[in-house]
């Protein structure tokens, strides 16, 4: 029987307002071996491999290594599949994929020393993802550590800033009892973990119980906080609410959509977050942030409350955008996270509520439902604004969107709202850094939560082929397809062949237009068009996909653009779809992020 621990706040428990946050599918409870109460004797790979088991980890991605190979070889009969990638890097990115679809930890594994400092750009971008990701670091024996010997380093500093726990095991003795804390704080505090693990002790018999993991109740926040968050909303004219990455993970969309319908309020989706609100809801806004929606920016600019629902209000999203600087500087803001360390951060706020964003917005709901909110004397005006506000931007994008007759090249924008013309409803999407990538926040809009997955704030290339294998090994049903840029594909390309070897049909989409684009814009805007580094020369991407033994079309005319993503779908193959484009660029991410070059020794005077 799994555990349960009741949070401090329960004044706004209700029967349909529980949330238990777990790491054990339910699936599990009915057939709970016996040494979940008996002690029972088993050796630590055993101890380990049972509490994975427990957890309802079922895969595990990474490259072997002998310092976890006696635990390795008794995955296959505990039901864990061992994925096997290219790259250890690729490795936490699929994790990372994989928690955001599923909701559940990922976990990864590597051999120790070289393998495991692999590791890092991946759990940096799964720390800033808040993806609950368990990374299994084996480590150089117990005995000998410290002496230098072969793929020696000491493995817990490296990743002491960018995990929300490390557990390093002394004794064959706690292999369970770290273990299962790892898979409990990763999805209690939504980050990756460390678990760091002397090779040494995955040998030895001991007499133990595997812990059952823990259910821990979620609360809507404390009384006081929702009922002054409350009485704002009650007598706003012009609420906004912003729907963030939160409430994905919180598996509360439906409920913020009961809220904003309560409201009549528009909803914008924090930057990289476009899977926070439906977008066939006509008070769906479009995301803000780089390239985001004008109609969420200018509606957003007029707010007299914000309520910021699951979101850190990181900065990068709310940087001004299209010359115009949208945040609302009068409005009275509201911020909702699970993180007391990120209430009022970023933004100064009014009220800050430590809670769930699913059952804030539920309890919201229900205080707001009790009265008459001022705003819905004016809805059918702000309504009007709204659809007036999307239907300009739609008209926009649609002018922005096409490729001049006498171009013989495709403009990215009009390859973008190609692919979003042929996109299934069900597709998960996951985007790289880079220009056209970034670009792609104007056309990504989903009906469905968990269908996102970016590279967030860490902002690393190489990150959305590999977190969409991921994503499709969770959602095996649903189409995943990567967004990348020609440059950072040089970075995941090798991961096609896991995808054959494995049989994980994920689609790369790659915008091949020579050049590394976003650094690029800079040296347009700043350099003076001296371009250092940022051309390239590639190969034919599909033609190199078809080596590997997955498939490959090439495309360079925008009515080509839907057909070969259907087609490709449709193979029910991995495969890469290469789409030739214009080298045009796009703004900067931010203006303010360089200046003009000065230069004071007389061999560089004309670098200016």
């Amino acid at each position: 029987m799994n555990r349960r621990i009741w949070c401090l706040s329960t004044a706004l428990r209700s029967p349909r307002s529980e949330r238990w946050l777990s790491t054990t599918p339910a699936c599990l409870d009915a057939a709970d071996p016996a040494w979940r109460t008996t002690p029972t004797t088993m050796t630590s790979s055993e101890a380990f491999t049972e509490t994975l088991a427990a957890n309802g980890v079922n895969n595990i991605f990474g490259i072997v290594g002998s310092a976890f190979m006696d635990a390795l070889d008794i995955f296959p009969a505990a039901g864990i599949r061992f994925i096997s990638v290219q790259h250890e890097q690729n490795a936490v990115h699929m994790a990372d994929g994989f928690s955001r679809v599923t909701n559940q930890p990922g976990v990864c594994v590597a051999q120790n020393g070289p393998g495991i400092t692999n590791f890092v750009t991946g759990v940096a971008a799964a720390y800033w993802a808040h993806s609950p990701v368990v990374v299994v670091t084996p480590e150089t024996g117990s005995l000998t550590n410290g002496l230098g010997g072969f793929q020696e380093t000491n493995q817990l500093p490296i990743f002491s800033d960018i995990t929300k726990y490390q557990a390093h095991v002394t004794s064959p003795k706690r292999m369970a009892e770290f273990t299962n804390r790892c898979f409990h704080y990763a999805m209690l505090e939504r980050g990756p973990v460390q678990l760091n693990i002397p090779r040494d002790m995955f040998y030895g018999d001991l007499n133990t119980t595997i812990p059952s993991p823990l259910n821990i109740e979620r609360s809507a926040g404390g009384p006081t906080a929702i009922a002054e968050a409350t009485e704002l909303l009650m007598s706003a004219k012009n609420p906004v609410i912003v729907s963030g990455g939160g409430v994905v993970m919180a598996e509360g969309v439906a409920e913020v959509v009961a809220l904003a319908e309560s409201l009549k309020a528009p909803v914008c989706s924090t930057y990289l977050h476009n899977d926070s609100f439906p977008c066939y809801h006509p008070l769906w806004m479009g995301p803000l942030g780089y390239q985001g929606s004008k109609a969420a920016m200018n509606t957003i600019s007029k707010a007299d409350v914000v309520l910021a629902l699951g979101t850190r209000l990181g900065p990068f999203g709310a940087l001004p955008q299209y010359g115009f600087d949208y945040w609302p500087k009068s409005a009275k803001i509201i911020q909702v996270d699970m993180n007391a360390r990120k209430l009022g951060l970023t933004k100064n706020i009014d009220v800050g509520i430590l809670g769930d964003a699913r059952l804030t917005a539920q309890a919201l709901t229900s205080s707001v439902s009790a009265g008459q909110p001022a705003c819905l004397g004016n809805a059918e005006e702000r309504f009007g604004q709204m659809k007036a506000e999307k239907e300009k931007w739609e008209a926009e994008l649609d002018s922005l969107s096409v490729t001049p007759e006498a171009n013989t090249e495709m403009e990215p924008r009009h390859a973008l709202r190609e692919l979003e013309k042929a996109m299934p409803e069900n597709a998960m999407v996951s985007t790289d850094i880079g220009n056209i990538c970034s670009v792609s926040n104007s056309y990504l809009r989903f009906k469905n939560p968990k269908s996102f997955f970016a590279a967030m704030s860490f902002g690393n290339c190489g990150y959305a082929f590999p977190a969409a294998m991921g994503a499709k090994v969770g959602a095996p049903d649903r189409p995943s397809i990567a967004y990348v840029g020609d440059g950072a594909w040089g970075m995941s390309l090798n991961e096609m062949m896991t995808c054959v070897r494995e049989n994980i049909p994920t689609i790369a989409v790659v915008f091949n237009n020579g050049q590394w684009g976003a650094e690029k814009k800079n040296q347009v805007d700043f350099y003076s068009d001296r371009f250092v580094g940022t051309n390239i020369v590639n190969p034919s991407f599909a033609e190199v996909s078809r080596v590997m033994g997955a498939e490959g079309i090439k495309v360079s005319k925008p009515s080509e653009v839907g057909p070969a993503l259907k087609s490709l779908i449709a193979s029910g193959k991995p495969g890469v779809l290469e789409i030739m484009v214009s080298k045009t660029l796009a703004d900067p991410f931010r203006r303010d992020a360089l200046s003009k070059p000065v230069r004071h020794l007389q061999k560089y005077q004309t670098f200016v």
